[in-house]
């Protein structure tokens, strides 16, 4: 025998919200803020806008730190960090500078020489942490103190100059080319934009992709949010380690490429200034630090932000101390705003229990 309820026992619908997530709007407030800090510097010193000498330069640079901090992202999404995130990109560099000085290979092959290395450090590092239990901030530190000295004694020995200087065919080209150079028909590109953000834009979409549409992506982040529930649930939380950690080796190891290869050497010092720009760019575009939760697009606005800002301060004619300064404090801010918005998700969670 079937029953039917009162009307007035039928429960009533919650009224929807249409409100956007807050990492939408966290990712438009950035997109208008780059916007409006550009078009007042450019008011400010009218030579910010020129494309070739200010705006090729800029956009070059937050294509090669999109990247380092897309390789800080990925290791923050399990919850951990690498500080080793700089001597990783010098390693993959070396052994790409390795093969064209020394083997004489295409740039092609050199990258891939470059990129192996990179996952292979990487590899070790998260190999280390999943099998120890030691905290990501110990092991990292260790890496980037070894990586120091191993990096310099090989260029010592390796090189007269502590660079290799060879350039194979197509690099010079990567460096210098715009969208400019390529046309369809009549059709060309922005002589602002440079050919080497290809590189960039490959890595973020092969991220969003991981993390968007598999299911490694999602136990990355499920590792991160609660390691213990992930194990419990059944995901190889080691194994996602040594992923992510493999991961951001061979995306720091691509920045060390693109690095190398803006500047024309392959050197020891690539990768000296990549630890707060990986951090800043990620965190600003609301990667946590506790893990959980990545932002591929974010990663690219926070890390233009803090290129706008940059450069627009040095045409102001700011000094490199106090641009760190502003810098640092950005990061402070940044931080603050990561721990409130834990917190406000946790009281979230705990409400709705």
């Amino acid at each position: 025998m079937t029953t039917i309820s009162p009307p007035d026992t039928v429960p009533e619908e919650r009224p929807t919200s249409h409100r956007m997530p807050f990492w939408v709007n966290q990712r438009l407030g950035l997109l208008v803020l780059v916007i409006a800090l550009g078009v007042l510097f450019g008011v400010l010193r009218p030579a910010f806008l020129d494309q070739q000498l200010v705006l090729f330069p800029l956009l070059r640079d937050v294509a090669t730190l999109t990247v380092v901090a897309l390789a800080q992202m990925v290791a923050l999404s399990v919850g951990h960090m690498n500080l080793a995130v700089g001597r990783m990109a010098a390693f993959g560099a070396m052994f790409a500078g390795l093969g064209y000085d020394r083997l004489g290979v295409p740039m092609q092959v050199g990258l891939l020489m470059c990129l192996a290395a990179g996952a292979a450090i990487g590899a070790v590092t998260g190999w280390l942490i999943a099998r120890t239990g030691v905290s990501s901030f110990v092991v990292t530190l260790a890496m980037d103190f070894a990586l120091l000295g191993l990096v310099s004694l090989l260029y010592s020995a390796l090189t007269d100059d502590a660079a290799f200087t060879t350039h194979p065919a197509g690099i010079d080209q990567l460096r210098s080319y715009s969208l400019a150079d390529i046309c369809a028909g009549p059709v060309c590109g922005s002589p602002a934009v440079p050919q080497i953000a290809q590189f960039t834009v490959l890595a973020m979409l092969a991220l969003g992709f991981l993390y968007g549409c598999t299911r490694i992506g999602r136990e990355l982040l499920l590792t991160g949010a609660n390691p213990a529930a992930a194990e419990l649930s059944g995901i190889p939380t080691g194994r996602r380690v040594l992923l992510a950690h493999t991961l951001s080796g061979l995306l720091a190891a691509l920045a060390g490429f693109m690095a190398a290869a803006g500047t024309g050497t392959f050197r020891a010092s690539i990768g000296d200034d990549f630890m707060l720009p990986s951090f800043l760019g990620a965190v600003l575009g609301g990667t946590l630090l506790t893990g959980g939760v990545v932002s591929v697009l974010g990663t690219l606005l926070g890390t233009a932000l803090v290129g706008v800002i940059r450069k627009g301060l040095d045409l102001l004619g700011v000094g490199l101390e106090s641009l760190n300064i502003y810098l640092g404090c950005v990061l402070l801010l940044a931080l603050s705003a990561d721990r409130i918005r834990t917190v406000v998700s946790y009281r979230k969670v705990v409400r709705s229990t």
